[in-house]
């Protein structure tokens, strides 16, 4: 089917976003919603906004963190030692030592 041959098309508006790098980008939305307030740059991936003057700032990078380091945010040291222990006594208990 061709275009002219499916009909009126629905009405849009675009809708301009700025990144923190200055790109700019112009998604089209359907007439009835209300845009979103920020979305993703295509050129670079971050965050733009519809203010040119103050787009949305770079999302922090967080470090990366080990199973270990997130054990230790809810675990104390002695949570850790008594859960040690319960499992060497298993462990010994299971070869006979």
């Amino acid at each position: 089917m061709r275009w002219a041959e499916r009909g009126e098309q629905a009405p849009r508006n675009v809708v301009a976003y700025w990144c923190s790098n200055g790109h700019r980008t112009e998604p089209t939305f359907a007439a009835e919603i209300t845009p979103p307030d920020t979305w993703d740059c295509p050129r670079c991936g971050q965050p733009a906004g519809r203010n040119e003057q103050a787009p949305p700032e770079r999302p922090r990078a967080e470090p990366y963190k080990t199973h270990l380091a997130y054990v230790k945010e809810r675990r104390t040291d002695a949570d850790g030692e008594a859960i040690l222990q319960e499992a060497l006594a298993r462990l010994r208990q299971r070869t006979g030592r």
